[in-house]
């Protein structure tokens, strides 16, 4: 017992509850804060109302307990050496803070504000070993944690997924006519404008599955998503109405919907990803690989980490939403080999999407008229695939903004769509094989875009501003049972216009009023559409059609054989040793390079990448980056790649064209 006697405890329960306050602000409220406003974390990472619950009571009493563990353990080294750690401790953790408040009240980043950090968690402590004051605000303020864990469970949008006050809404009337199969097929953060080609029709030659649905479908080329936000984009086309508040995506919270209108008549196979409209009743929601508390807890730790950081650092949930792979899944289901012979199906099967793989296998005919649904995060970012299906790594720091990043950006959106193209296939491919491809409604369209216009990058405010073709503006495919031939319907579509469109088309009947218009009623009058950065918040945009983006012509030197030249100097690979063991039957390959130059090296100068004596990408140098990059290349052609080990040549080429080779290292 401290002390021998009750006043040691005492006094051990007074610094524990001053630990417990300074946690709670450093650590508990801005965490919970975050994933209070992220129900989409949850429903991503199909999380059920314990998993919330115990992530809400380790956030809130692990670190606790952890520091105030080790400051108890310095009590073995006596009195005064107890006292002088709960000193260090108070200290850091309110260094800790000022981080967290200078981030959002200074200019200051780095070690700048480390250094104000420091100062004012050295101050903070000297007041609190001088003055009995600070102690006695800390120890009422130890009431903090219990609040922030009550306003996330019962006030946060979060809430309604941990308390769902709803079971769903009420189901569709069966109209006159057929019931065909109906499927569905969701991407995320896909422009219109990055599919077309020069003449404003899709690119046959990079996307010709995209294309094949354009000769085959309806294509509504004037259509546009109603949000840039999936938590709320999504919600308003499987709804039909505009976001009007900023519920979850949840069907407590948007209980008359696609699967609750179809869920009568219809057997349901929907996978979604960041929402969760089909209420159980409905729809089966079984447990996947991954799933728990364990990948909420490091996912959160991955969130705490930046939001302590003294450096600027996106802090969003959605950067762990990445779809993973059948093999991450321990999916092993055998396919046929499709006709393309350059086509590796084995690195196909291994590395695609695991709810992609399970929506294939469920594209089947069956008794009762089925709803076929698959919400899928592709192209959306991160973007890891190559247009043949390899994966690479990259890291997750890379800037979005400034010159050469956004293009990359861009060069590695349209490599994953590139893949998505070939997704795409294999949809068409398995419903022709079934049978199901004449009978069924088939729809495949995008919830929103992504603009990579310099300035505007993004999909929020400022992109719209910008570029509004590029976030609003998305592909939408829609061919009826038994169409052959593909038509061009430029009416003013609102994807509020899908529910009520797609109920028209299977004979069914929705049981409530919503915004959008079946397509097969007269167009909009109007020409002026809405957007919703946030709910209630209608923004006007204007405009038709996108015009496609100029094409960028490719470098000279791109494909080229490496000529002979003098080596002058040597240049820093992030990953260089990634290519001294390649096997590309992993379906992995070190697709990106990135590094760093000597800064003797021009910002803007030409850097040739080049594979195995051949010219892969030509980038420009850039000023150095917070994770001290001068350069980074995305090499597309897996081509190029060959078993074992692989030679990386680096040239810096000179106004003249001249070239001076890098030594990697």
């Amino acid at each position: 017992m401290p002390d021998g006697s009750g006043d040691g405890w005492r006094v051990e329960a007074r610094r524990l509850l001053e630990v417990a306050a300074l946690v709670g602000l450093v650590v508990t409220q801005p965490l919970l804060d975050v994933l209070g406003r992220s129900p989409d974390f949850f429903l991503f990472h199909r999380a059920g109302r314990g998993e919330i619950l115990l992530l809400a009571a380790l956030i809130a009493v692990v670190p606790t307990l952890a520091v105030g563990l080790l400051g108890a353990l310095s009590r073995l080294a006596g009195r005064g050496a107890r006292a002088a750690a709960h000193t260090v401790l108070v200290g850091l953790l309110l260094a800790a803070l000022a981080v967290q408040v200078g981030r959002h009240a200074t200019p200051l980043r780095g070690v700048p504000l480390l250094v104000l950090a420091v100062a004012a968690g050295a101050a903070g402590a000297a007041a609190h070993r001088r003055w009995r004051a600070p102690a006695r605000v800390l120890r009422v303020a130890a009431v903090g944690p219990p609040v922030f864990v009550a306003l996330f469970l019962l006030a946060s949008p979060t809430s309604t997924v941990v308390l769902p006050r709803s079971g769903g809404g009420a189901a569709g009337v069966a109209g006159a006519g057929g019931h065909p199969p109906v499927v569905m097929l969701i991407l995320d953060e896909l422009p219109l404008v990055s599919l077309l080609g020069p003449d404003g029709r899709i690119d046959a030659a990079r996307f010709p599955h995209f294309a094949e649905l354009e000769d085959g479908s309806t294509w509504y080329r004037n259509a546009t998503g109603v949000s840039g936000w999936t938590p709320y984009a999504l919600p308003a086309m499987l709804t039909g109405r505009y976001p009007a508040t900023g519920a979850a995506p949840h069907y407590s919270q948007h209980p008359d919907n696609l699967f609750t209108a179809f869920g009568g008549l219809y057997d349901i196979r929907a996978e979604e990803s960041i929402t969760r409209l089909c209420p159980p009743s409905r729809c089966e929601t079984p447990v996947r690989p991954e799933q728990g508390a364990g990948v909420l807890v490091r996912e959160s730790a991955k969130l705490l980490a930046r939001l302590v950081a003294p450096v600027d650092s996106r802090v969003d949930p959605e950067d762990s939403y990445r779809e993973r792979t059948a093999t991450e899944a321990g999916i092993d289901a055998a396919e046929p080999v499709p006709e393309d012979p350059k086509f590796r199906w084995d690195r196909l099967n291994a590395n695609q999407p695991a709810r992609f793989t399970r929506f294939l296998a469920g594209l089947e005919p069956s008794a009762r008229p089925t709803l076929h649904f698959l919400h899928l995060l592709m192209p959306h970012s991160p973007w890891a695939y190559l247009p043949s299906g390899v994966r690479y790594e990259a890291p997750e720091d890379f800037p979005n903004e400034g010159e050469g990043w956004v293009e990359l950006a861009r060069q590695r959106h349209l490599a994953q769509l590139g893949y998505t193209d070939r997704l795409i296939g294999e949809t068409l491919r398995t419903l022709r094989a079934t049978g199901l491809y004449d009978q069924a409604l088939l729809v495949v369209t995008a919830d929103h875009g992504v603009s990579f216009t310099k300035g505007g990058q993004g999909r929020g405010m400022g992109a719209i501003r910008v570029a509004a073709d590029e976030v609003a503006w998305v592909p939408l495919f829609v061919k009826s049972p038994g169409q052959r031939a593909g038509r061009v319907d430029d009416r003013n579509w609102q994807h509020v216009d899908l529910l009520p469109t797609v109920a028209d088309e299977a004979a069914i009947r929705l049981p409530g009023p919503v915004d959008g218009r079946s397509a097969r009623q007269e167009p909009r009058a109007e020409a002026g559409k809405v957007f919703y950065d946030r709910p209630a918040q209608p923004t006007p945009i204007t405009g038709g059609v996108p015009a496609p983006a100029p094409p960028a012509a490719p470098h000279p030197l791109v494909g080229t054989p490496v000529p002979d030249a003098p080596v002058t100097g040597s240049a820093r690979v992030g990953n260089l040793a990634a290519f001294r063991d390649v096997d590309p039957d992993t379906g992995r390959l070190p697709a990106m390079v990135w590094g760093d130059l000597p800064d003797d090296v021009a910002d803007g100068t030409p850097l040739a990448v080049a594979v195995n004596g051949r010219v892969a990408a030509v980038v420009p140098v850039v000023p150095r980056d917070t994770g001290g990059r001068r350069f980074a290349a995305l090499l597309a052609d897996d081509r190029l790649f060959q078993v074992g080990a692989n030679r990386l040549d680096l040239l810096l080429v000179a106004a003249d064209g001249t070239l001076d080779r890098l030594a990697p290292r």
